[in-house]
């Protein structure tokens, strides 16, 4: 099984977690806990690769190798609420049972939810073959691989002048990619473009945008390359706070929110 370690999408993670660090304050607390979790999970991944888990190991592997440092990195460089409420549970919580939920996609309290999926997304994301063991879910609103709910929505670069690239969804879960429609609710699959709004902030975040439905009351977060090719999705999210406070005020919940908790 072949593990991905220090990739150039690592690579670009880094260094667009510290572009955006100095282009928006209100996100640096995120940002910077962002980037202290990429350097603890990089450790546990190479002794993964030495020793890979079967399919039913993900979460004792997870827990075992990389749980103490994503643990070690909130205390440093997370909000002290979320630090302290972390180690309780890493004291307190069965933990191998707290990321087999979350790998079931069971709904989780705030602190159990990251403590699993900072673990454990990160070993589905390096082996792809593990995502694939997950319980699947018959519909194109899920991830192929994991079965996982999509995180964010996002527009690639087609290379050609008259060619727009499709629209794709990023998992929640394995960060696996896949093709979805355009004009077609994320959540609920409604094709009622009529309500299917999109609110913007293009000053302040030129490539980012909510699609959000009126039908089922969901929304995600776009990020367009196009607009912005240095965006690097899975991170810009990450500043898109006001974004996602808008859309909460006007009553959209989140498809599933991010690792941060929002």
């Amino acid at each position: 099984m072949e593990l991905l370690t220090a990739t150039e999408s690592w690579t670009a993670r880094r260094r667009r977690a510290s572009e955006l660090l100095e282009a928006y304050p209100h996100a640096a607390e995120m940002l910077g806990l962002y980037l202290a979790l990429l350097d603890a999970w990089e450790p546990g991944l190479e002794r993964l690769r030495e020793r890979p888990p079967a399919a039913g190991e993900v979460a004792a592997a997870a827990v075992r190798e990389l749980l103490p440092a994503v643990l070690e990195a909130t205390l440093a460089a997370g909000p002290k609420v979320l630090g302290e409420a972390a180690l309780r549970r890493f004291h307190e919580a069965d933990l191998e049972g707290l990321v087999d939920g979350w790998l079931a996609g069971e709904e989780l309290p705030t602190v159990d939810r990251y403590l699993a999926r900072a673990a454990a997304g990160p070993v589905l994301e390096a082996m792809p073959a593990l995502a694939r063991t997950q319980p699947a879910v018959a519909d194109d609103r899920h991830c192929p691989s994991c079965g996982g709910l999509p995180q964010l929505a996002y527009f690639g670069i087609s290379g050609e002048s008259l060619v727009s690239a499709p629209r794709r969804l990023l998992c929640s879960r394995c960060n696996q990619s896949w093709i979805y429609p355009r004009l077609v609710c994320a959540a609920c699959g409604s094709e009622d473009t009529g309500r299917l709004p999109i609110y913007s902030d293009s000053e302040r975040f030129a490539g980012l945008r909510v699609d959000a439905c009126e039908v089922c009351r969901r929304y995600l977060l776009t990020v367009d390359l196009p607009k912005d090719p240095a965006a690097v999705p899975v991170v810009d999210e990450l500043v898109a706070i006001p974004l996602d406070l808008f859309a909460r005020e006007r009553g959209f919940q989140k498809i599933t929110p991010n690792l941060m908790g929002f």
